[in-house]
């Protein structure tokens, strides 16, 4: 009997796009449950409550069971397919490349795009500006990794698509809103253009 999956999001976030896409490229369906974080609906006593008790979003429920963060819900969905390698350390690479996601690439990437996009630079706090050059930096570095490893790969795993992949496309693609150049990473932009013909293939909304 197949699980019920809902996925509580707010579509203009890359992390809750991760989840939609891995389950689009694997065919799942995924029943959307959307929230407005600059109103504050995932910090309710209801959803702290009942959903996710760190008040953030995705939480991917199955049945009456909710998975919060993204790479772990991804993982869920994914374990088994074509999108985990069988082999060993490709499976432990993958992580490797999912863990710098979220701790290399979405804290500076992610985080400019929303301050700059969705809230706007004159609304930010003093702290808030202070980081912005510290942010794109962080980000450029990121960017340049990802750039040396596929100038020469065509995937960041294996041979082909993997999680790594579909982890680091969700803010990559949408980057340059937080102010960085994709034309100056070549390799990159070739690598999305192989990640967006992926049959199953869904655009962010």
């Amino acid at each position: 009997m197949r699980e019920n999956l809902i996925l509580h999001e707010d579509p203009r976030s890359g992390n809750c796009y991760k989840i939609r896409l891995t389950a689009a490229l694997l065919g799942l369906p995924l029943e959307r449950r959307g929230y407005d974080i600059m109103k504050g609906e995932t910090r309710t006593p209801e959803f702290v409550a009942n959903v996710n008790a760190n008040g953030r979003i995705p939480v991917l429920q199955i049945g009456d069971r909710f998975l919060p963060e993204s790479n772990a819900a991804c993982w869920y969905l994914a374990e088994g397919s074509r999108l985990v390698p069988a082999d060993r350390f490709e499976r432990a690479d993958m992580l490797r490349w999912m863990f710098f996601e979220q701790y290399n690439h979405e804290p500076n990437i992610a985080t400019l795009r929303f301050w700059l996009c969705y809230v706007g630079e004159a609304n930010l706090t003093p702290m808030q500006r202070d980081q912005i050059m510290a942010k794109r930096a962080g980000g450029e570095a990121a960017l340049s990794v990802m750039e040396q490893h596929l100038a020469v790969h065509q995937w960041f795993v294996g041979s082909s698509a993997s999680l790594a992949d579909v982890s680091l496309y969700a803010y990559t693609h949408v980057c340059e809103a937080g102010g960085f150049r994709l034309h100056d990473y070549p390799a990159i932009c070739r690598w999305l253009d192989r990640v967006s013909a992926l049959p199953g293939y869904v655009p962010m909304d």
